[in-house]
């Protein structure tokens, strides 16, 4: 295997395709998050107003859970095709599902108007969001990773991660806004619609973007080896076939070390907006600013964190991020209690940062564990079936649990059980980051067993 030290350079347009990777994450996971504010914040209200406010919540962010529900079977059909096809293909297409179904919700009739066909309306364009999400996120990051080189892939393979603070900035940022200047009336009535309106725009600067972009030259060339292949006579077994066969362990690691990582960042970021309202008698505007310095920090912190794991290991960073994360939590609490600004803005801000040691390495770590023509599914599946489990009902636990206790205590540690399960995950799995993705594409054999386990999960 080549090593780090003989890899060769990264090509000269890999700043490009990290750019049309990055803006075009940044775009979904706006339209992503967007909704999640939204819930938190009015929609319990103008989908669900027959119900008290915390009932209402909960409605409001089952919803919200519905878009993870979709995830993995957008990883599945996305996986797919994204392995046979290309990645640039799929990820236009979840571009565009992604971006036409934000957009629709900001024309949505509300419960006033058109009664319960509204939640009806608001439920299923949730699930097109979560469909294309499933997609978007393992062909961004695998696009990046098999551009970039060995050396600093977790360096380059992070940026697109930073598309999801990017957009949590982005929608925090226009709905602070928008709160700022309008009344709550105006905002509850109208001002809503103005960020899901925005989407269209923004998906027309994505599409302009990724449609300028090449395909992966590993999966090229794993494409004409398969293709040669065929000719000669011998069938190509289905991609998810071949996760589940020869990466399901992998595949178990990626779902435990997704745990932490999700569910934490949807207590700091999502639950938040409930618990300070509603709890530490915070301000709407107070708690949108408070995700929003939060999640600029974020932003900032994670390409250091993928620069990092290129020096120490993906294990190491992942670890330390989630033993953090476990650890923060009671004092996360505590500062948000206080209802000061400065000490809420420090809990999320710190949340983040730890949240980041473990994001900012996940894309590396995930594509290193799978061969190329399986990569896609592998990681995909890995991380969006996770996520049903972990980010989807966190928001909705931490809900429920804040009613039934009427105190954070359980809520932090639901947080730390998760914490411990990915502790256990990345302890367990083998270290990557010196796996050339190349070689890998090189390696698959005609029997399809050259990247089993032990092969692939094992390299040091």
């Amino acid at each position: 295997m080549s090593s780090p030290a003989t890899a060769p350079p990264a090509p000269s347009n890999l700043p490009r395709i990290v750019a049309a990777s990055l803006i075009g994450t940044t775009i979904e996971w706006y339209d992503f998050f967007l909704y999640g504010s939204a819930a938190a914040l009015v929609f319990n209200k103008l989908f669900f107003p027959d119900s008290d406010p915390l009932v209402g919540t909960l409605l409001s962010f089952l919803t919200y859970a519905v878009g993870f529900a979709a995830r993995p079977i957008g990883a599945l059909v996305f996986g797919h095709y994204g392995d046979r096809l290309g990645r640039k293909r799929l990820l236009v297409l979840s571009l565009v599902l992604m971006g036409g179904a934000t957009f629709a919700i900001g024309l949505l009739p509300t419960h006033a108007t058109v009664g319960s066909a509204a939640p009806v309306l608001l439920t299923t364009l949730r699930l097109v969001q979560g469909f294309a999400l499933g997609g978007e996120w393992g062909g961004a990051v695998l696009l990046v990773s098999e551009h970039g080189d060995a050396r600093r892939r977790g360096f380059w393979a992070s940026w697109p991660q930073t598309g999801a603070p990017a957009g949590q900035l982005l929608a925090t940022g226009v709905l602070s806004l928008l709160t700022a200047v309008l009344s709550d009336d105006a905002f509850d009535s109208w001002g809503w619609r103005i960020p899901f309106l925005l989407s269209g725009v923004l998906v027309m600067v994505g599409l302009w973007i990724r449609l300028s972009v090449d395909e992966s030259p590993v999966f090229k060339e794993a494409l004409e080896r398969a293709r040669s292949r065929q000719a000669d006579g011998e069938t190509e077994k289905l991609p998810l076939v071949s996760v589940l066969r020869h990466h399901w362990r992998d595949v178990l690691v990626a779902m435990g070390a997704r745990m932490a990582e999700n569910i934490s960042y949807y207590v700091i970021t999502a639950f938040i907006l409930v618990y300070a309202t509603d709890s530490a008698d915070v301000s709407k505007q107070t708690a949108l600013n408070a995700v929003l310095i939060g999640s600029a920090v974020h932003f900032a912190v994670i390409p250091a964190w993928g620069a990092l794991s290129d020096r120490v290991g993906r294990r190491p960073v992942y670890l330390l991020g989630a033993a953090g994360v476990g650890l923060w939590m009671f004092p996360f609490f505590s500062l948000v209690d206080t209802g000061r600004f400065g000490y809420l803005v420090l809990a999320v801000t710190v949340g983040l940062v730890l949240h980041g040691a473990m994001y900012a390495p996940q894309a590396a770590f995930f594509a290193e564990m799978f061969a190329t023509r399986m990569r896609y599914s592998g990681a995909s599946i890995g991380a969006q079936f996770a996520s049903v489990a972990a980010g989807a009902p966190a928001p909705l636990i931490a809900t429920a649990l804040l009613a039934d206790y009427d105190s954070s205590t359980p809520i932090a540690l639901y947080v730390i059980a998760a914490a411990v399960l990915t502790l256990v995950a990345v302890g367990v799995a083998r270290e990557t980051r010196h796996r050339d993705l190349a070689e890998t594409a090189a390696g698959e054999g005609e029997d399809d067993t050259a990247d089993t386990p032990a092969a692939g999960a094992r390299t040091a």
